[in-house]
C-alpha cells in the first residue's frame, strides 16, 4: 500500500543512498536507458526500499500545462482527488501512467497523470504557481490515500519501493525522452520506505535527490510552515524542495546565494572575508538562519533549466561532477559517471559547500 511500512517498521539501516543526474546543455534528449544503466553501478547503495527518477523535457506536446503525477491507494482516493481537481483546474488530458508488471515490484498504488491549468477565477490574488503549490499541499495532507508525485511542467517523477532498475522497468522509462535526468537509490534510515517516500521529492519544477540526513529538519519545517508549506511526507528531504522554492522562486534569489543559505560558510571563515563579502554572508546567516541545513548531506536539485549539486559544509557525503560534450554529470560515485561516460573531458570533486551549477543554453520559460 502507499503508506505501508509494516515489514520494516522500526528498523534502522546504515546510510548509503546513491544519486546521479545529468543534463545535456544543448537541450538534446535521450531515453531513460542511460541513467538506468548508471544506477546499476551503485546498486549496493540501496536496499530495495526506494528508488526513483525525475525527467525534464518529456512532455513537449503539453509543455504549457502542469503535469500532475499522482499515486492512489484506492479508487475512492482517486475519486475524491479528481473531484478536487475538477473544482480547481481545467484538465486538458488525463490517463493512467503506463506500467509494466515485474517480479521485483509489489503492492503498487494506482498511478495516474493529469495535464492541468488552473481556473483563473479561483486563483484570485495568488500567482498561478502559488495556487498550484497550495493545492498540491491540500491533496497530500487532506485526501487520505492520495499523494502528488510531481507537479511541474514538461517533467515528471517516477518512483516507488524497489531497486532503481526495477522502478525503471516498471515505469518503462526507456519510452521517455528527456534533456535532464535524475535518479536515486534509497537506503532508508530515519524515515519509512514507502512509495511516496522514495526520492525524488518534487514541487512545481523543483526535484530533489538526496544522500544523507537533514538533522535541522524540525527547525526547517517550522520555518517553512510560516510561509504556508506543509511537510507531510514523513522524510527530512522534503524540506529541501520547499526551501529552494521559497528562496529562488518566491524570494527571487540567485542559485549561488540560495546555496550559500542552505550550506553557508562557517562563522570563522566569514570573519576573515573582505568587508563586502563579510557583510553579505553575515546578513544571509542572520536573515535566513532557519533555512540553514545541518547534518551530512549531498543532493542534486533539478529544475526546468538545469541541475545543481551541493554537499554539506564538511562534505560528509560524497559528490563528484564531470563534463563531456555539453553534458554535465553529478553523482555520488565516479563509477556511475564513468559507466555511461568512459572518458569525460573533465572530472572533479567539488569542495564542501561548493555548488555545481549547470543549465541548458536556451532557458525554458
Amino acid at each position: 500500500m502507499l503508506r505501508g511500512w509494516d515489514k520494516y517498521k522500526g528498523e534502522k539501516d546504515i546510510s548509503a543512498c546513491g544519486l546521479i543526474a545529468f543534463i545535456n546543455q544543448d537541450g538534446e534528449r535521450c531515453s531513460g536507458e542511460k541513467i538506468t544503466q548508471a544506477m546499476t553501478f551503485m546498486r549496493e547503495r540501496g536496499n530495495g526500499l526506494g528508488a526513483g527518477y525525475a525527467a525534464y523535457g518529456i512532455y513537449p506536446e503539453y509543455k504549457d500545462y502542469y503535469a500532475l503525477h499522482l499515486m492512489f491507494d484506492t479508487i475512492e482516493a482517486k475519486k475524491h482527488t479528481e473531484e478536487f481537481l475538477y473544482n480547481n483546474f481545467q484538465i486538458v488530458n488525463s490517463g493512467e501512467i503506463q506500467t509494466k508488471g515485474i517480479q521485483g515490484i509489489k503492492n503498487s498504488p494506482i498511478h495516474w497523470r493529469y495535464f492541468v491549468e488552473p481556473f483563473q477565477e479561483v486563483v484570485e490574488n495568488k500567482t498561478e504557481e502559488d495556487f498550484v503549490v497550495e493545492k498540491v499541499m491540500e491533496i497530500n495532507k487532506k485526501i487520505d490515500g492520495a499523494f502528488v508525485t510531481s507537479s511541474g511542467k514538461n517533467m515528471g517523477c517516477f518512483k516507488g519501493v524497489g531497486y532503481p532498475e526495477d522502478i525503471a522497468e516498471f515505469f518503462m522509462l526507456d519510452k521517455y525522452q528527456g534533456h535532464t535526468w535524475m535518479a536515486h537509490s534509497r537506503f532508508p534510515t530515519n524515515s519509512p520506505g514507502w512509495w511516496g517516500g522514495a526520492h525524488p521529492f518534487n514541487l512545481l519544477d523543483w526535484s530533489i535527490v538526496h544522500n544523507g540526513e537533514i538533522s535541522s529538519y524540525g527547525t526547517n519545517k517550522r520555518y517553512l510552515e510560516m510561509f504556508g508549506y506543509e511537510c507531510s511526507l514523513m522524510t527530512d528531504t522534503e524540506v529541501v524542495a520547499y526551501l529552494i522554492d521559497l528562496l529562488v522562486r518566491r524570494h527571487k534569489l540567485p542559485f549561488e546565494i540560495a546555496c550559500s543559505i542552505l550550506a553557508p560558510p562557517f562563522w570563522k571563515r566569514i570573519d576573515v572575508m573582505d568587508e563586502r563579502a563579510r557583510e553579505l554572508y553575515q546578513t544571509l546567516r542572520v536573515v535566513y538562519a532557519s533555512a540553514l541545513l545541518n547534518g551530512p548531506f549531498a543532493f542534486v536539485i533539478g529544475h526546468k533549466n538545469g541541475i545543481i549539486g551541493l554537499s554539506d559544509r564538511v562534505k560528509l557525503r560524497p559528490l563528484v561532477a564531470a563534463v563531456d560534450n555539453n553534458t554535465t554529470y553529478i553523482s555520488s560515485e565516479e563509477a556511475a559517471i564513468i559507466g555511461i561516460c568512459p572518458n569525460p573531458e573533465r572530472i572533479w570533486h567539488p569542495k564542501a559547500g561548493e555548488p555545481v551549477i549547470a543549465e541548458i543554453k536556451v532557458p525554458v520559460g
